[in-house]
């Protein structure tokens, strides 16, 4: 496996994601930030932010398909949304389609807005695929 994820016993415990991931590999995988829009630019699962994360990251997944990685390459999450203190629904709809297994170090942004107004939530991540 191409990471390792760390929780010091020093800093607080991590809900739904790991403090610090060690990568070693030789290929690295920049997911643009994932929305959720449709393969026809529809937005799926307006004004329900449980739905929209489930579309961005199931975008996410496609992506990282075509790159060759998995979930368990992802050494990095950034998450931009307008609900940042949803957080634990928003780690729920995650978890629904990453499996309930090891979360990467992430960060959530509170935003005041995305490219369209109907989006809630945009999610990037950074793979490192094994030597």
């Amino acid at each position: 496996m191409p990471r390792t994820l760390l929780d010091p016993d020093a800093l607080h415990e991590a809900p739904g994601f790991s403090h610090v991931a060690v990568g070693e590999g030789s290929r690295l995988v920049y997911v643009a930030g994932q929305v959720a829009l449709g393969k026809d630019f529809e937005v799926v699962g307006a004004g329900d932010l449980r739905a929209q994360t489930v579309a961005a990251m199931s975008n996410v997944q496609v992506a990282l398909t075509a790159a060759g990685a998995t979930w368990d390459d992802v050494v990095r999450r950034t998450i931009y949304t307008l609900r940042p203190s949803e957080f634990e629904l928003i780690s729920e709809a995650i978890e629904s389609v990453t499996g309930a297994g090891d979360q990467p170090p992430q960060t959530i942004l509170g935003v005041t807005g995305l490219v369209l107004p109907e989006l809630l939530i945009e999610i990037e991540v950074t793979a490192l695929i094994g030597a």
